[in-house]
């Protein structure tokens, strides 16, 4: 059996295109609940219904698919025009966040725009935690080998998939935090297998 975890991918444009011509049929049949006085919130009938009756549909085809073997058909991308429109929403909606922060902190200074070294420095980052690196004085550290090593590789196919496409600079950066934390986990996994290699201590005196 494949160690492989199962996904499912979800269009949420076709479940919300499905939800709207439900509800609009539903209102056809069934009168609308008067609304409450003061102008609160409408009740929508059998919404809940037919959200799970639609997330139900949209899920059955791509789990059928994996039960044969098959790789789940994937949703169309988005238009160049949903992509543009999500984009201006989510810059406004990020100015709008750090136009509030700066208001209630006037000492802190625009946040630099995020770039490639910032991607890898997170990576970075989260292999060395993973390794037990952070750890405070006297404790022991945690480590998490299998998660450090995947960090690692995703890195690594980082790396691949942008070959040809860095500066110098952000190769270099690239292949120097790489280069660290592949020494680090050879390192690491050494000491790993020395200690299971050694015999369990002795039981304490008087103890069986």
């Amino acid at each position: 059996m494949s160690d492989t975890p199962k996904f499912t991918v979800i269009d949420r444009r076709k479940i919300k295109a499905e939800e709207e011509h439900e509800n609009a049929q539903a209102a056809a049949k069934e009168p609308e609940a008067a609304p409450p006085p003061g102008g609160g919130p409408r009740l929508v009938v059998n919404e809940g219904r037919h959200a799970a009756e639609s997330a139900s549909t949209a899920t059955e085809a791509p789990e059928s698919a994996q039960k044969h073997g098959e790789q789940p058909e994937l949703p169309p991308p988005p238009t160049a025009e949903e992509s543009r429109e999500q984009k201006d929403a989510y810059d406004a909606s990020a100015q709008r966040l750090e136009d509030l922060i700066r208001a209630q902190n006037p000492g802190v200074g625009a946040q630099p725009a995020v770039g490639f070294e910032h991607l890898v420095q997170q990576l970075y980052v989260s292999a060395m935690i993973q390794m037990g690196a952070g750890a405070q004085e006297g404790q022991r550290p945690r480590v998490d080998i299998l998660g450090a090593r995947t960090t690692i590789d995703l890195l690594g196919v980082l790396a691949e998939k942008t070959k040809g496409n860095l500066t110098a600079a952000e190769d270099q950066t690239l292949q120097t935090v790489l280069f660290e934390l592949r020494m680090a986990f050879l390192e690491l996994t050494s000491m790993i297998s020395l200690q299971a290699m050694q015999p369990p201590p002795p039981p304490p005196p008087g103890k069986k």
